[in-house]
């Protein structure tokens, strides 16, 4: 009997994980012909189509969900193999964190503050969006990722979504664009900006719609640095918890409505239950009194 040979195994997961051909062909340096043909090899070899098309992408059938699940740990087990390896051979291994894009630098400041004060690892940061850093965590890049949501689940995959703060989210402007005697009327005449984030975004929509409001965004904005930035230069009244623009709000630039609008936007720290994780992470998974984690 022939062999499984791994490389297809490999093109097959990135396609999966991708879910298009060319963006997979495109990540690993293949033509999308090359990437084709060693997939069908690969169902050939197991005796079952992998893909069904529907549309432009690719949807696993439910071979391919089965096939997945062992690829996604067999290369899991390789790039754990590498990290340990990697540790062995230093005595100060890196500790790689992912943060979502929208999330409070903060927040990630405050997490990160015992690894900063202590000084006994150096740091590798990363930000960017909830899949793909995900999928970073589940390949062994990432020790933690932080996010506002908890992660869906996967087949084979044991994310573990641990809490570790919470903010009510608020209404914060220069003060020239707080002087409003009422919620209703600042949201109806002052310009707001507005994170992506999924549960500031939701909470927002929900408000304004029982409020029946309909309120001019000045900015969608998709980087907490940003909304700091532009609410400010009081471009502004940004909805968003209160530790994004503490040093504004501490200094007087910035100050914050006195009208609650219901709205709570919680942290958590995302990982995989490994064998060898890093040897700073229960450390920052411990409570952080006097960090940002209050609520």
């Amino acid at each position: 009997m022939d062999r499984l040979n791994y490389h297809h195994l490999r093109y097959f997961r990135e396609v999966a994980h991708q879910g298009h051909l060319g963006q997979a062909a495109e990540r690993l340096n293949l033509s999308q012909s090359a990437l084709s043909i060693q997939i069908k090899q690969l169902e050939e070899r197991l005796g079952h189509a992998l893909f069904d098309r529907v549309g432009r992408r690719l949807q696993l059938t439910e071979a391919g969900r089965i096939a997945l699940a062992h690829a996604d740990r067999i290369f899991g087990a390789g790039q754990e193999l590498l990290a340990t390896l990697e540790q062995a051979g230093t005595a100060r291994p890196p500790m790689r964190v992912g943060a979502l894009s929208t999330l409070s630098r903060n927040f990630q400041l405050g997490f990160l503050q015992p690894l900063l004060a202590a000084g006994t690892y150096p740091l590798i940061l990363k930000s960017g969006g909830n899949a793909r850093l995900l999928q970073d965590l589940e390949e062994m890049e990432l020790d933690v990722v932080l996010s506002t949501e908890i992660p869906p689940a996967r087949s084979g995959t044991a994310f573990a979504a641990q809490r570790m703060a919470q903010q009510e989210v608020q209404l914060h402007g220069v003060p020239e664009r707080m002087r409003h005697d009422s919620l209703e009327a600042l949201l109806r005449e002052e310009p707001l900006i507005l994170p992506t984030e999924s549960t500031v975004r939701a909470g927002f929509e929900e408000l304004v719609t029982r409020l029946g409001l309909s309120p001019r965004i000045a900015a969608d904005v998709d980087d907490m640095a940003m909304v700091r930035l532009l609410t400010r230069e009081g471009a502004g009244v940004a909805v968003a918890p209160s530790v994004v623009l503490a040093d504004e709000i501490a200094s007087g630039r910035v100050a914050t409505a006195p009208f609650e609008l219901g709205i709570v936007e919680p942290f958590y720290a995302v990982t995989l239950p490994r064998q060898f994780p890093h040897p700073g992470l229960a450390e920052l998974l411990n409570p952080q009194p006097g960090s940002a984690q209050g609520g």
